[in-house]
């Protein structure tokens, strides 16, 4: 029934070339054999568009997720950067205390196992350790001092640390707070 009304829309083209035209001045498709080369027209047309335009929200919608999810990212970064900032002097005590022995056993010592969990589950690394070379990216030196090195050392090395530093994922939170020494 369609190829009925389509073939009555069908006339011959008025300068007698015998290319069929649809009525609405486009070329008439032939048999199927060959794909016709006319421009889309009327519902084809408005359904090509409207393709296009779901492919397009599709690949901002795609963006905008992706954008969303890094956001969310930094957001939660920043907001454990900015905790542990605020617990840094905390950090530092328990260091001290740690360093000299204040923290053997006893419940003060399974809080604190407890709260240094907590900041690894999040990510949390701390870091700085004597011998390790000194990286200004990662240290801050706070003095030189003499020592003896091991034999070989060519550069800058950590001898004291003062203060660890903290880092969440790569990014430095506080640098180590060292003593450094040169080599001889």
């Amino acid at each position: 029934m369609a190829a009925a009304a389509a073939a009555s829309l069908r006339e011959e083209h008025p300068e007698g070339t015998g290319i069929p035209v649809v009525s609405d001045g486009t070329a008439a498709q032939g048999d199927g054999a060959e794909p016709s080369l006319a421009p889309l027209t009327g519902d084809a047309a408005l359904a090509a568009e409207r393709l296009e335009d779901l492919r397009r929200l599709q690949a901002e919608y795609v963006n905008y997720k992706k954008r969303v999810d890094r956001d969310r990212s930094v957001a939660r970064d920043q907001g454990i950067s900015h905790v542990l900032e605020s617990m840094l002097p905390v950090l530092d005590e328990i260091h001290l205390a740690r360093e000299h022995g204040d923290l053997g056993e006893g419940p003060a010592a399974t809080i604190v196992d407890k709260l240094e969990a907590v900041l690894a589950k999040l990510g949390i690394e701390r870091f700085g350790a004597a011998g390790d070379e000194f990286d200004p990216n990662h240290h801050e030196a706070l003095m030189r001092m003499e020592a003896d090195l091991p034999e070989g050392a060519t550069t800058t090395t950590v001898v004291q640390v003062l203060q660890p530093g903290y880092r969440l994922g790569e990014r430095i939170v506080r640098a180590a707070r060292v003593a450094v020494a040169d080599p001889q």
